[in-house]
């Protein structure tokens, strides 16, 4: 009695469990995209993978431009000579995660994975080294240890000296900036990494000096010694903030010690890294790797 009540309670509305029975397939994209949207770029590929509703969902281009930065036009047009028109926001955001070299290969810039933060890698041919053409002081050599694949390698002088500039319109936020070096040389012996310290000396004796300017008056020194034979770390120079986005912001950095009491040398200095303060700790956790990812 009580079954057959039920039963007509769910048919005269024309009703019965197997119409009550939805699938992920018969929510609209519209609203599997809004949802999309307030997930990570990595959760959104996987995601995009259930089915094909959430695959299509997932290009929409309002997700992906939510997950680039402000400044991703002036990235493509200014300095990768790319165009965005007809391109869709999640092949900008591919293209952007990547690693892409401007200024003849001496740069390169790429953005985060996770929120789209942007990172710029100065490498050492990209500086100014005092005395870098004179092969008794300094040699360029190869190495996989670099995202560039060379590094400057100083055997012995007096003077340190490295200076470099960098022009680039930052999204707002506080960055920082960091030289990331080594002391020794490294080689490869039967397969196995070997560091050569021969030439490591003088830096117990003082301090290098970092040093960090910007065109609107910002500016940051620190000095440290430097013990790290065979790691490679990143060496905090200071912070800068950035409040207009839509401004060039012109940065100064350098590295020295020009103490010539004595000589130091064995020193590897590889590239200037920037990135949003939120993400150095990130960056610094490379410290003890061998090989920067690409």
């Amino acid at each position: 009695m009580g079954a057959s009540a039920s039963s007509l309670d769910s048919t005269q509305y024309g009703l019965n469990n197997r119409s009550l029975k939805f699938k992920l397939e018969d929510i609209p994209e519209a609203c599997i995209a809004l949802i999309l949207s307030y997930f990570d770029p990595p959760d959104i590929c996987k995601l995009a993978r259930i089915n094909w509703a959430f695959h299509a969902a997932s290009s929409a281009d309002f997700i992906w431009e939510s997950k680039l930065p402000s400044n991703y036009r002036y990235i493509l047009e200014e300095l990768l000579g790319s165009s965005v028109a007809g391109m869709r926001k999640k092949d900008i955001f591919a293209k952007l995660s990547g690693p892409n070299s401007f200024d003849s290969g001496k740069k390169e810039i790429w953005i985060d994975k996770n929120n789209g933060g942007v990172f710029l890698a100065i490498c050492s041919k990209g500086m100014t080294i005092t005395g870098i053409d004179d092969r008794r002081y300094w040699n360029h050599i190869s190495t996989e240890e670099s995202r560039f694949q060379t590094v400057a390698y100083l055997q012995q002088m007096w003077w340190l000296e490295v200076d470099g500039d960098l022009e680039f319109q930052f999204p707002a936020g506080t960055y920082s900036l960091f030289f990331r070096l080594q002391l020794g040389r490294v080689t490869k012996r039967l397969g196995r990494r070997v560091c050569n310290s021969d030439h490591v000396h003088g830096w117990d004796v003082k301090p290098v000096q970092f040093q960090l300017t910007t065109s609107n008056g910002q500016r940051a020194i620190s000095r440290c010694y430097l013990d790290n034979v065979g790691i490679w770390i990143h060496h905090h120079v200071g912070d800068f903030v950035v409040e207009d986005p839509t401004v060039v912001t012109k940065l100064k950095f350098s590295l020295t010690q020009i103490d010539c009491t004595h000589t130091k040398g064995g020193l590897c200095v590889d590239s200037v890294f920037v990135c949003p303060i939120s993400l150095a700790k990130e960056l610094r956790s490379f410290d003890s790797l061998i090989v920067m990812p690409k």
